[in-house]
């Protein structure tokens, strides 16, 4: 059969699976939404001289899953047990903060997790954790989860205008998208996608960094993943590295797009810094990065036709 023929059929499953990940706002007019951001709002504090955070946005930005702006231009990664155990008290400090700003804007539980360096929150259901790490993380905002809880990073360097401000912002934002504009038929659909990409094309995240071992494995497989990207697409892996994810530089920022959705709607979680896209390095789930490397090249060769959309 034509090669034509098989790149049509699997970009229509591609878009039909995006299509029912995005909340009905956005199922027919993503072609209209646009990478420009609104500008942040400011803080806003109650009679108690605390932040209000229920009171500070009255819209949001489009979600980047929808091609709009991500929250933030880099990633916002956890602080590190180093970081943590030199400043105890800043790290409980900005741990109650975020805490309590989840809890206002999502009415949801949220707790300190047992994992440092993150909160927890506890979701709904199991597919409303994994719905919500996807898109926090393409808002280039670290996030995880574990059954039907999600968490979120904290640090004691963070600070209460931004990057605490960050993480409250995009818990409200992307929560507000899911339950404000998502209907419970939908939310099942999402439920029942995620479970059969589980078996068809099972999930690859960032490798969690935990001890100095780890990082060099994660070190080690993205230089053989950034060699792969050479050797078997048109794209060239960037200079710029985060641990735990490799770069790929792609021609413009709507190809960068194009190509973050894509990888999302196939199992591999994706986000963009500008014109880099980034994708996880996984030594436990992907050990030669071969699982990525495929969908990335199917992604890749169809992104031609998805950007001249």
């Amino acid at each position: 059969m034509a090669r034509g023929s098989d790149d049509e059929r699997e970009l229509a499953a591609l878009e039909i699976r995006l299509k029912t990940m995005l909340p009905e706002l956005y199922q027919d007019r993503c072609d209209d939404v646009r990478p420009v951001s609104m500008g942040s709002a400011g803080l806003k504090f109650g009679a108690d001289g605390k932040v209000a955070w229920n009171q500070m946005w009255a819209s949001f930005c489009d979600l980047a899953m929808a091609g709009g702006p991500p929250h933030k231009g880099t990633l916002l990664e956890p602080a590190s047990q180093a970081e943590i155990d030199a400043d105890p008290d800043g790290y409980d400090r900005v741990v109650h903060e975020i805490c309590r700003g989840v809890r206002m804007v999502t009415e949801l539980p949220v707790q300190p997790s047992p994992v440092p360096g993150w909160v927890r929150v506890g979701c709904l259901s199991e597919s409303m954790a994994s719905w919500l790490m996807r898109a926090i993380v393409m808002e280039n905002v670290s996030a995880r989860t574990s059954g039907a809880t999600l968490d979120l990073p904290a640090g004691p360097h963070y600070r209460l205008e931004k990057e605490i401000k960050n993480v409250v912002t995009v818990i409200a934002k992307t929560s507000h998208y899911l339950l404000a504009h998502m209907s419970r038929p939908q939310q099942k659909k999402v439920a029942a996608l995620f479970e059969t990409m589980a078996i068809d094309m099972p999930l690859i995240v960032p490798a969690l960094l935990d001890d100095d071992v780890m990082n060099d494995r994660v070190r080690g497989l993205a230089d053989r993943m950034a060699e792969a990207v050479v050797r078997e697409t048109e794209l060239r892996a960037s200079p710029h590295r985060c641990v735990g994810w490799l770069g790929v530089e792609c021609p413009t920022v709507a190809v960068a797009i194009w190509m973050m959705r894509a990888l999302v709607a196939s199992n591999v979680i994706s986000r963009r810094e500008g014109t880099v896209l980034c994708v996880p390095v996984n030594p436990v789930s992907d050990a030669d990065g071969s699982v990525v490397g495929r969908r990335l090249a199917s992604v890749q060769r169809l992104t031609p036709t998805l950007a001249s959309k």
